[in-house]
């Protein structure tokens, strides 16, 4: 079925884009948890009304390009958030947000694929890229803000991420150790079972030397030649 995406969604595509997924999909996952919609004529209709408006406001040729650059490069987004204490981002600001947010501030269309950046996690500065025409970019200051504040220094910034960044890569190697013990712990077993196995194979094997008795017995039984002669 079609759906229109309401929001970005990794793999699948872009908040605005009307794409064909199977329904179960989006009946379990992408509608109850509002990432998508149904498309209607009517929702898919309206989406390309906005799109061919936007479309007269994007560069055409490389002068053009060249104007915007000039406009969007003076040009400051601020994008204000929910976080936590660590300024980490209870969502994210995607190439789309920065798309709208230009159109919203500059009337400036901006084809979100050409928006190179991943989602922003955590608050800060950054300096979005962002190709307007052939050979022609530009970066785009944008600043992710606490909801309701201001941003800490740049020092301040970088400590709290210098941090997070530590306490992450202390996680990780706790979950690699556990990781190592596990399998350490599974190799111990692996080995005891085969040991087990071994021994009881060599239970289940007659001795050796019980099979030379049984030999050396079985012999006078069949009879001895020179006896029968005599006989």
């Amino acid at each position: 079925m079609q759906v229109i995406l309401i929001k970005d969604v990794d793999k699948l595509g872009l908040r605005g884009d009307v794409v064909d997924v199977a329904r179960g999909y989006a009946r379990n996952y992408l509608l109850p948890r509002q990432l998508a919609e149904v498309a209607t004529p009517a929702r898919v209709r309206e989406l390309e009304r906005v799109e061919a408006q936007r479309a007269l406001h994007e560069a055409k040729s490389a002068e053009q390009a060249q104007e915007i650059a000039e406009v969007l490069g003076k040009t400051v987004l601020r994008f204000e958030v929910k976080s936590g204490p660590t300024g980490s981002l209870f969502g994210s600001v995607t190439p789309s947000d920065i798309a709208d947010e230009i159109w919203r501030t500059r009337k400036v269309r901006v084809d979100r694929r050409k928006i190179d950046t991943d989602p922003i996690k955590r608050i800060g500065r950054f300096a979005i890229t962002v190709a307007l025409f052939e050979d022609v970019t530009v970066e785009v200051k944008t600043l992710v803000v606490p909801e309701g504040g201001e941003l800490p220094p740049e020092e301040e910034l970088a400590a709290i991420e210098a941090a997070e960044a530590a306490e992450a890569a202390a996680v990780e190697a706790a979950a690699e150790a556990e990781h190592a013990r596990a399998e350490e712990a599974i190799a111990e077993v692996i080995e005891e079972e085969e040991e087990e196995e071994e021994e009881e194979e060599e239970l289940e094997e007659p001795p050796a030397t019980e099979e030379a008795e049984s030999d050396v017995e079985a012999a006078p039984a069949a009879g001895n030649p020179a006896e029968d002669d005599a006989a």
